[in-house]
Parts: C-alpha cells; sequence; structure tokens
C-alpha cells in the first residue's frame, strides 16, 4: 500500500505547524518553504483540514494557521481521512456487496489486504502530531539514520548495527 501525495503532504504540514507555532500562526508560505511544497496545493490542504476541524484560520497581519487542537490530541490518522485520503489496500469500496475482481467476486487476497489496511489505520491512530515532533516514532530506520549522522541520546549508549 502507498500513501498518496496529498496524505503525506498534509501529514508533513500539520508536524511543520505543530513544531513552529509555539502558540502563533504560521504563515502558509512558511510551511511551503521549509517542506518544498507548493504554497497552491498547501491552500487546497488546509481549506480540508480547516473544514475537518484540525486547524483554525487567523486573518489580518500576524495572521496564519494554528492547530485546531493540541498536538497531543490530533492523531496522523484523522489527518489522513480530512483530506480525503482513504487509509485501505484493497481496490474495494469497503462494505461493498460486491468485490474487485472483473467478475465482482472478492479476490482470493481481499481478507488480507483489507485488515492489512485495518493494521495500518490502527497505528496511524495511535500516533499523533507530538509523537512525531518529539520523534518518538523512530523504530529501526531512526536508529540508523542517528547512528550514521553520529547522533546519540544522552543517556543511552550507542546503538549496535550488526548483522
Amino acid at each position: 500500500m502507498r500513501l498518496s501525495t496529498k496524505g503525506r503532504y498534509a501529514v508533513m504540514a500539520m508536524v511543520d505547524l505543530a513544531k513552529h507555532s509555539d502558540g502563533q500562526p504560521v504563515v502558509l508560505a512558511d510551511i511551503a518553504e521549509r517542506q518544498a511544497i507548493s504554497l497552491s496545493y498547501l491552500e487546497q490542504l488546509f481549506a480540508k483540514l480547516r473544514n475537518g476541524g484540525l486547524v483554525k484560520s487567523v486573518r489580518g497581519p500576524g495572521g496564519g494557521y494554528l492547530l485546531g487542537h493540541g498536538a497531543d490530541e490530533t492523531r496522523i490518522s484523522d489527518i489522513i481521512l480530512a483530506v480525503d485520503e482513504p487509509i485501505r489496500a484493497t481496490r474495494c469500496t469497503p462494505g461493498a456487496p460486491l468485490g474487485c475482481s472483473g467478475n465482482k467476486v472478492r479476490c482470493l487476497t481481499h481478507d488480507l489486504w483489507e485488515e492489512l489496511g485495518n493494521q495500518i489505520h490502527l497505528y496511524l491512530s495511535s500516533v499523533t502530531l507530538a509523537d512525531v515532533v518529539a520523534q518518538r516514532v523512530l523504530g529501526l530506520s531512526g536508529v540508523i539514520h542517528r547512528a550514521a549522522h553520529g547522533v546519540y541520546e544522552p543517556d543511552s549508549e550507542r546503538p549496535a548495527l550488526t548483522q
């Protein structure tokens, strides 16, 4: 399963907003520059995020966007769903009685892919913006990245990267 650009960019922009707001509105142009995302594309995404209640707009001088809820209350799955990005791995419409194959029956692997989509949704529902900003979702890829750049936690030992 692959998440589309719309979902990825929405999450990137919301993490940027959470990281840089400090209680003050953040201008979309700043997010666009930091994240290398088209400003017009961000405007479209933020309209959906605003309609979903995930961000609030502030007009006038010093205006921009604020989080609609605390970073610790905003789940990654909420962001993806707010921009109309389905979290599923099957071609079938969820809950549809007909399947995805040409003869309208469920394919042999339908349940496998449907459950994968459910697991992805559960995982993204367990991660908040605050988790991402605080880098609490670093798995093995984070350990490898930090080790490659000589960055280690102050009270931890150097990670062993043996095969």
